[in-house]
């Protein structure tokens, strides 16, 4: 009965709601739907949200972590005697350099070689004119015929009183008077003999011969000159010869290198001139002596120039070969840290880099001999950054050289 009534009730109810009082509270229905889908469909992009910048942290930080691990390039020392040469500039001169004086005083007649002039040992090389000296021979050997003239008389003299004191005509005391006058004439004439010879010979300087094989490097007078000969006078340079088919070569060696000479026969040179020229020479010579203003050793080079390809006054470059004193480490210049501290390189250890303090012996360019701090087995960090410090971790690239360095 009591179902009956709330039947009949729902039904009195449902007859007197109109039609506007159903469609809103179908609207109210909708909106509830929908606001309850909006909520749970930000809830879905909020929790999506958070989880892709969950991943994307753990990978940055992923990537981080191995963006901070630096790549590195390392190379294994390498130990052997390394050969390598020290480039020296040198002066070259010809093996024989002369000037020409004059021995006589007179006038330049005539010269008959000029610079450039490749003479032969005994060439004429000018002619002086010596009327002065021409005189003085004219007169020495008339005071010679006046010596010899009195020598022959003082001779017959003594022959004669030799043979008048035989006979007792003579005291001894006159014969000994003529002997003495005989060898006093006697001394006399080989004075005046000698003195002849003396201007023969200044008169033969007359003619200026060349005295080697060379090439007139220099010519300092002309036709008509004033020239002084002489002990007493300042000498005047003629012409300068130089011998070019052999060349002397003298270069200044720093004394940390004079001990490697005595292993060293020959050298190479090399000229500006000629640069694809090799010349080969021969160390024939050293001062053996340290120059104290240069430090240096003044060494000669003896070289062949038959082409006369180099000439004296030339600039050249002796290569001079040495060889490391010891089998030290060799690594390439590259890897080599400069710091306040001192030099340094970087070695990998345990995956991590140590700076290692090193002293270096010999410098080849792109490479430098270790004596102190390596060893063959050590990695060696090449290009470093100069930001690089010690207990930085590295990895090895796997394209790097990891033998030993060339």
């Amino acid at each position: 009965m009591e179902t009956t009534n709330e039947q009949k009730s729902l039904e009195t109810t449902d007859e007197k709601s109109t039609p506007v009082d159903v469609a809103k509270r179908g609207s109210n229905r909708a909106a509830v739907i929908s606001g309850f889908g909006f909520a749970i469909l930000i809830a879905i992009v909020t929790f999506w949200g958070i989880h892709t910048r969950s991943v994307s942290g753990v990978a940055l930080a992923k990537d981080t972590r191995a963006a901070a691990i630096l790549s590195v390039d390392v190379v294994h020392p390498s130990l052997g005697t390394k050969s390598y040469e020290v480039v020296l500039p040198a002066s070259v001169q010809g093996f024989t350099d002369s000037p020409v004086y004059a021995r006589t005083s007179g006038y330049l007649e005539h010269w008959y070689t000029d610079i450039g002039t490749h003479v032969k040992k005994g060439q004429l090389l000018a002619d002086i004119q010596t009327p002065e000296l021409d005189q003085q021979v004219q007169q020495a050997q008339s005071d010679l015929a006046t010596a010899q003239a009195n020598y022959q008389l003082a001779q017959i003299t003594a022959e004669r009183w030799q043979k008048l004191l035989l006979k007792n005509a003579v005291s001894t005391q006159e014969r000994d008077q003529a002997s003495g006058d005989l060898n006093a004439r006697r001394s006399a004439l080989s004075a005046q003999e000698a003195n002849v010879r003396r201007l023969q010979q200044l008169q033969g300087f007359e003619k200026i011969y060349a005295p080697f094989d060379g090439v007139i490097t220099a010519r300092n007078t002309d036709i008509g000159d004033l020239i002084q000969g002489g002990e007493n006078t300042r000498p005047e340079e003629l012409f300068h010869l130089s011998s070019v088919d052999r060349l002397r070569v003298f270069v200044p060696v720093p004394e940390i290198y004079q001990s490697a000479l005595h292993s060293v026969r020959q050298v190479g040179l090399s000229s500006d001139a000629y640069p694809k020229e090799r010349f080969i020479g021969t160390i024939a010579r050293s001062s053996e002596a340290i120059d104290p203003l240069s430090r240096t050793l003044r060494v000669e080079v003896d070289i062949e120039n038959p082409k006369i390809l180099l000439l004296p006054g030339a600039y050249v470059f002796v290569h001079l070969p040495l060889s490391a004193a010891s089998q030290s480490p060799t690594i390439p210049s590259n890897a080599l840290l400069f710091r306040q501290e001192g030099l340094r390189v970087g070695v990998v250890r345990d995956g991590r880099v140590q700076l290692v303090p090193i002293s270096i012996d010999h410098d080849y360019g792109d490479t430098v001999e270790v004596i102190a701090g390596l060893s063959p087995e050590d990695q060696v960090v090449l290009n470093p950054s100069d930001s690089l410090v010690s207990g930085t971790r590295v990895e090895i690239n796997k394209n790097t050289q990891t033998g030993p360095a060339e």
